[in-house]
């Protein structure tokens, strides 16, 4: 397509979600390739200076292992989710609050916006509890398995989001909350988004992974366009499967609880954020109702 081609097919768009919420995910390689991650800021700063409303969620769980071994720490995971202990919570805080985050947040200025950082434990934005021990199964037995300080999503107070989108900056969250004792904890980053996007009302949430969407059995087709419904016989034949189980579950209970519309692209391919916000065709898979 001609420019100016492209740039009238992106009109209506534009117009379209002027003034609302859009909430983006960041993970896989965004979060350990400096060249894609500085892509997809660049991509958030634009949506912000057409008229968006942009929260950037992200995770780090690579650079968490990363930094682990590099100290002699062994990663150890139950049912994908990371043991964490004292020691790993502190290397996770370490990870996500005091580089990951505040490396985006750099990022936005250079991109000529405003960047806030934030985790969970900010103005209470996500109060979580710690996660029940886990049942895993060993050979012919079942045993449980205590996470540590990981936690699940009981609340979202949206206030301080509020006030930092009305005054024109970027919130940018990482996946740490506290429990009702003040305690932090370890939240999934999937989940996380997903909540945070119904907490603000938000008209899209767009997860930025490592995969082209969601596929079908053959992996040779990309499924554009999804119901809720659709998407969860998806899951019970066995279609979606592994890592991207919680990216779709987040996606659900988004659309479910009032998100307009969730999206699954993959975040390391140049604009793909705005060639599927922007034209027709799109680029990933969109959930809705």
């Amino acid at each position: 397509m001609k420019r100016e081609e492209v740039l009238m097919e992106a009109l209506p768009y534009i117009q379209r979600f002027h003034g609302k919420t859009i909430v983006i995910k960041l993970g896989g390689h965004a979060m350990v390739d400096q060249e894609i991650l500085e892509m997809a800021i660049r991509d958030a700063v634009l949506l912000q200076y057409v008229g968006m409303k942009v929260v950037i969620v992200h995770g780090g769980g690579p650079e968490i292992t990363e930094k682990m071994q590099a100290m002699g720490k062994e990663p150890k995971f139950v049912g994908g989710l990371r043991i964490t202990d004292a020691e790993t919570l502190e290397i996770a805080q370490m990870v996500l609050v005091g580089k990951i985050n505040d490396g985006i947040v750099s990022l936005i200025a250079r991109g000529g916006a405003r960047g806030v950082g934030l985790s969970g434990n900010d103005g209470n934005l996500m109060i979580a509890r710690k996660l029940d021990p886990q049942r895993v199964k060993e050979g012919n037995r079942v045993k449980k398995v205590d996470l540590g300080y990981v936690g699940e999503i009981e609340t979202v107070d949206p206030a301080v989001l509020h006030t930092l989108l009305d005054n024109g900056y970027i919130p940018v969250i990482a996946p740490i909350a506290i429990d009702r004792e003040g305690t932090s904890l370890n939240i999934n980053a999937d989940t996380a988004a997903g909540e945070i996007a119904v907490a603000l009302k938000a008209s899209k949430l767009i997860n930025l992974t490592d995969v082209d969407g969601v596929m079908d059995a053959e992996r040779t087709q990309i499924f554009r366009r999804l119901t809720a419904a659709e998407m969860e016989k998806l899951i019970e034949n066995g279609t979606v499967s592994g890592g991207m189980i919680p990216k779709i579950t987040s996606s659900l209970q988004a659309v479910k609880n009032g998100v307009d519309q969730a999206h699954i692209l993959n975040g390391n391919q140049a604009h793909n954020l705005l060639l599927e916000l922007f034209t027709d065709a799109g680029v990933g898979t969109m959930i809705s109702r």
